[in-house]
């Protein structure tokens, strides 16, 4: 693939919720430009952007994807994004890096929940958008109502510049609004190329209604414009494009096309409107970061002439290749041989062959120009979020926010021996996708895969195995409960055994007492007169902690106790550290069931945002999993509410609260504090433990 200069490439990414017919549309933009040879079909598991195992099983994305294509003189480089709520991640990174974000709807389901968070995450990155509607061949479509749809639930400043000539299964073409030409598509050789057809009757009246409004809104943008449309004169359809694109550009305006990616209705048009209309990395400004190590702001300018830097938005981890970059040139340009500065990680970089990535094809590149996207191979010390610079003139971007962690399942190797191989892959995972979150619980002593929900979970467990060879194990998550006492009590430690030779001989005496919640472990040294010698009084306390950390009811550890050491015996000879030991373990782990031991269950302070309409919804869930509603605010049409809840019943929310809102809902969550179980649920969590020790 030739290389293109900033004004010729346009970076576009495909956004909107799954099923919505993303990958279709990347796959007939592919096969129009030449691309590729024929239209692959998610069903079918032969598309180019789903090439993953996992994607094709499934028959879903799971990872953004790259699909560059050349039109009429201009590199579009595609970025075919999942659309499913577990992979908001790949969103996220997609849209640091692209210029443009269109946004596919399909006319029969119309707005969908993805759509609303991916259109505001796009918003609050001032990305601008573009709205395709899709599939308006299928039966019970509407491009009307999906248009009202847009209009209520993402707010203001859709132009509509395309009308459908029919609907259903009678859709053959589009009116353009801008030109009020008519463009009719059927399955001749010339299948994807409009015929330029006339339009009459109440499609043209619409198609002219809509033209006068785009030409009022271009003409309130431009004072010298606006002058001449009050005076009577005439805007021409150049000075119309170009109000267009600047408000598109200031995310004023968000044009509406429409067509069917499967019946390659449209397509070109859209193409054609990316190129002439769509944003290129010279219209969206300097790309703006910080001297690397301190505060102070730096900027570039798109242009193949300042200095280098590029954005590493993904890594893909691959057992025989290694990690394969995906970057943008933000300025400069970067060639295949060169050393680079990570001024993310001050380390040097020497890259080796660049090539632009077409699914999993790679097209050999001699250089990248400033707004251009491409990949690198095995660079040593780089992640994605990284920044890539000239050492003379070095810049850092903002690093990658990964998405609120929401999900954990505890893992273990299936076979034994590949705890290092499940680590190493799991760290490996971790640089392909940020979303994903590592922890080894102390308490538990279990490993714990934190992720954005369960079907990305699966996936990355698969990904695991296919990648790396290692068959994991899930089981069942502990939750990390504690154990005090209830009230003061007393024991006797005795460790007295008499053998041939020197015996064993240690007595402590014991008294515990509860402590304030959060107080931890507290050990008191009463002895008098020398009844337990100096020498031995660490060892009582050493053979205390031990059995807090063992537990003394079901296995989990003793909190919140002070102990008091106030008595005991000892023997000259027989006497010993470990004799001890073992008489303070002993005498504390009697007086703990003599006080009553407690189980204490943690308690996390749970935020969840939804639309209005299901407060009633998550405050009656709430109340049914023991949660205490500390309070509600109402921003913008949402409710945020505020509870402590315990973590056990939590610990699967991500799937709940989907299931209760259709995915509208959001929630984090962290450790608050400890509370006592209730005693018929103690019970019960008691007997759990003990079976599982069991088996």
């Amino acid at each position: 693939m030739k290389t293109y200069p900033p004004e010729a490439i346009r970076n576009v990414g495909l956004f909107g919720h799954q099923g919505t017919g993303k990958t279709t549309l990347a796959e007939s933009l592919l096969s129009l430009s030449g691309a590729t040879t024929r239209i692959g079909r998610v069903e079918d598991g032969n598309t180019v952007c789903d090439f993953e195992p996992e994607e094709i099983k499934k028959a879903l994305s799971v990872s953004l994807a790259l699909a560059p294509i050349e039109w009429a003189g201009h590199k579009i480089n595609l970025i075919d994004v999942p659309g499913y709520a577990d992979f908001i991640g790949e969103a996220a990174a997609a849209l640091r890096v692209v210029d443009l974000a269109v946004f596919v709807l399909s006319a029969v389901e119309g707005v969908q929940v993805q759509h609303q968070i991916l259109w505001s995450m796009a918003a609050r990155l001032g990305v601008p958008r573009l709205v395709f509607i899709n599939k308006l061949d299928r039966e019970r479509a509407s491009f009307s109502r999906t248009l009202g749809e847009l209009t209520e639930r993402l707010g203001g400043g859709f132009a509509p510049v395309d009308l459908p000539m029919g609907e259903e299964h009678d859709f053959h073409g589009v009116v353009d609004v801008l030109d009020e030409k008519g463009y009719r598509y059927d399955d001749s050789d010339n299948a994807g190329k409009g015929v330029e057809v006339e339009v009459t009757g109440p499609l043209h009246d619409e198609a002219d209604r809509l033209h006068t409004q785009i030409v009022e809104s271009v003409a309130e943008s431009d004072d010298v414009l606006l002058e001449r449309y009050l005076e009577g004169g005439e805007i021409t359809p150049a000075e119309i494009e170009a109000g267009l694109s600047a408000g598109l550009l200031a995310g004023r305006v968000f044009p509406v096309m429409a067509g069917s990616a499967s019946g390659l209705v449209g397509i070109d048009r859209l193409a054609d409107f990316l190129v002439h209309e769509g944003p290129s990395a010279q219209n969206r400004g300097p790309a703006h970061g910080t001297v690397p190590g301190s505060d102070t702001e730096e900027v570039r300018d798109p242009t193949a002439d300042a200095p280098l830097s590029a954005f590493v938005f993904k890594t893909v981890s691959d057992p025989y290749v290694g990690r394969i970059s995906l970057f943008r040139v933000c300025s400069g340009r970067l060639r295949p041989d060169s050393m680079v500065y990570n001024a993310s990680t001050g380390t040097d970089e020497r890259i080796g062959q660049i090539f632009a990535l077409r699914g999993k094809t790679q097209l050999p590149l001699t250089e990248v120009l400033a707004g251009d996207i491409a990949a690198v191979a095995k660079l040593a010390h780089t992640t994605s979020g990284d920044t890539l610079a000239d050492k003379a003139h070095p810049i850092a971007y903002p690093a990658l926010e990964p998405p609120q962690r929401a999900l954990a399942k505890a893992i273990a190797p299936k076979t034994k021996g590949d705890e290092d191989k499940l680590m190493t892959g799991l760290a490996r995972l971790q640089e392909e996708d940020p979303a994903l979150t590592v922890e080894r619980n102390a308490e538990t002593h279990q490993t714990l895969l934190w992720g954005t929900g369960e079907a990305h979970l699966e996936v990355t467990l698969d990904r695991l195995h296919r990648k790396f060879g290692v068959e994991v194990a899930e089981i069942p998550l502990r939750i990390p409960y504690r154990e005090t006492v209830a009230k003061p009590a007393q024991a006797l430690g005795r460790h007295v055994k008499q053998t041939g030779g020197h015996g064993q001989y240690a007595i402590a005496h014991i008294q515990v007492e509860p402590g304030e919640r959060g107080s931890g472990f507290e050990f008191v040294d009463k002895i008098v007169g020398g009844v337990v010698p100096n020498q031995f009084i660490p060892s009582v306390q050493k053979g205390v902690e031990k059995t807090l950390a063992d537990g003394v009811l079901a296995g989990y550890p003793v909190v919140d106790v002070r102990v008091i050491l106030d008595d005991g015996k000892f023997h000259p000879v027989d006497s010993s550290d470990i004799a001890f030991q073992l008489a303070g373990g002993s005498g504390f782990k009697e007086a703990a069931m003599a006080a009553g031991v407690v189980l204490l269950e943690p308690i996390v302070d749970l935020e969840v945002v939804v639309p209005d309409s299901y407060l009633g919804d998550i405050m009656g869930d709430l109340n049914s999993k023991r949660g205490r509603i500390q309070g509600t605010e109402a921003v913008g049409g949402h409710q945020i509410v505020r509870a402590k809840v315990p973590q056990a019943e939590v610990a699967r929310y991500a799937i709940d609260l989907r299931s209760i809102t259709g995915g509208q809902g959001t929630f984090r969550m962290e450790h608050s504090h400890y509370e006592e179980v209730p005693a018929h649920l103690a019970d019960k969590i008691v007997a759990e433990t003990k079976e599982a020790a069991a088996k």
